[in-house]
């Protein structure tokens, strides 16, 4: 009883925070991830650290919140029904792990710092045009020299490469070993000569893929994390975290709630779309799954890290998550019907007035989901190993 009390006082805190905080302009200034801005992003991070609340799952002797479990999805909740811009994940939930994790304590002083307070930004240098779900086939070269390392080659993929100040990298330092055993993880700096960034247009027309082109490029060795040769290692346990995240149960909650006052809407439709009972049937569907995919993630969160239990639930996390996610989308699709057609741009409507636009733009965009973090098909062929090894 006392832990429920505590719960709900903590959530009277977070609306109480975002009430004070969050003005009504900046409430639902950014359509989703992709479309937020660097501006807006890095003022709301500036905004969590300031209170303390810049990173609810770092440890608390870097500046993080230790929150349980249900306070992160309190948090996230309330900050997703206020309209509050999302985080960049690079920084806080992916690189700053491995840099507390496995860095340097001088690596640790420069850079999570910075991370938490939305002053540097950081992309993902995985993907490769040949190396993409197949990502120990990775081709970028690191050859030491003297002090440095000089990189050539190329990412894909880059999301918000264009913001980044700062790239961590996998990169080959050994050709003679296995594929996993010869890979390396860099930090370099984006503004390091011999970097060039081109974009990459995606279907729903937006601007947050890019190229990444290394051309003889200098690293510091004291960039490098942990030791040589043992990226891999820290790739994976990075990966880990990203596909757990890749579940998305708060943003999906979000988007199901908006999409069932939606269809609950006689603002819009002269018939509600929830009174055909196939539609109220499919939404009454998705949100029985959205509460089955919340006890996966509870049981994989609350499981000790890079633990049997912790590491086998990833997969299907990612899977069950983004079919979810890109399911969502689809009925919003078929209930915004004509509504969702593109529109010249000078008649464009911002998509949280105009939800058909927004169903469109969600679908199009929620495509990529079932191939990014690793391919849903490559998922499955992990589990399937896993069950054959009785795992």
């Amino acid at each position: 009883m006392m832990e429920d009390e505590d719960l709900e006082s903590f959530r009277a805190e977070v609306r109480a925070f975002l009430d004070a905080e969050l003005p009504p302009e900046k409430r639902f200034a950014a359509d989703g991830f992709a479309n937020a801005s660097k501006e807006l992003t890095a003022w709301w991070q500036g905004v969590r650290a300031k209170r303390g609340w810049g990173a609810p799952g770092w440890p608390k002797q870097y500046g993080g919140c230790e929150w349980s479990l249900a306070k992160k999805r309190i948090f996230a909740d309330e900050s997703t029904k206020a309209g509050a811009p999302s985080y960049s994940p690079f920084g806080i939930t992916m690189v700053a792990p491995v840099i507390y994790t496995f860095g340097t304590e001088e690596q640790k002083a420069e850079h999570l710092p910075h991370i938490l307070d939305g002053s540097r930004f950081w992309c993902q240098g995985y993907s490769e045009p040949g190396a993409g779900s197949d990502l120990a086939s990775l081709k970028t070269r690191a050859i030491r020299d003297g002090d440095d390392y000089i990189v050539n080659g190329q990412k894909t993929w880059t999301t918000q490469g264009h913001w980044a100040d700062w790239i961590f990298c996998l990169v080959r330092t050994n050709t003679e070993v296995k594929q996993q055993s010869g890979i390396s993880f860099l930090l370099i700096d984006m503004n390091t000569p011999g970097i060039e960034v081109r974009p990459i247009r995606t279907i729903d027309g937006m601007h947050h893929l890019n190229e990444v082109f290394f051309t003889d490029v200098r690293v510091p060795v004291s960039n490098r994390v942990g030791n040589e040769n043992d990226g891999w290692t820290y790739a994976k346990f990075l990966l880990g975290n990203e596909r757990a995240g890749i579940a998305g149960v708060t943003r999906t909650a979000g988007d199901l709630a908006r999409l069932r006052e939606w269809a609950n809407s006689t603002e819009h439709f002269v018939d509600p779309p929830i009174s055909d009972p196939k539609i109220a049937q499919r939404l009454d569907a998705l949100d029985q799954r959205l509460s089955k995919l919340a006890a996966l993630e509870a049981r994989a969160l609350e499981a000790p890290s890079q633990s049997l239990e912790a590491m086998r639930l990833v997969a299907p996390l990612k899977l069950l998550g983004t079919e979810l996610s890109q399911d969502v989308s689809e009925l919003a699709l078929d209930i915004a019907g004509p509504a969702a057609l593109p529109r010249p741009a000078e008649n464009r409507v911002h998509p949280y007035g105009g939800e058909g636009e927004h169903a469109m733009s969600s679908f199009l965009f929620g495509r990529a989901q079932s191939i990014y973090g690793g391919t849903n098909e490559v998922q499955k062929n992990i589990l399937a190993k896993m069950m054959a090894a009785g795992l």
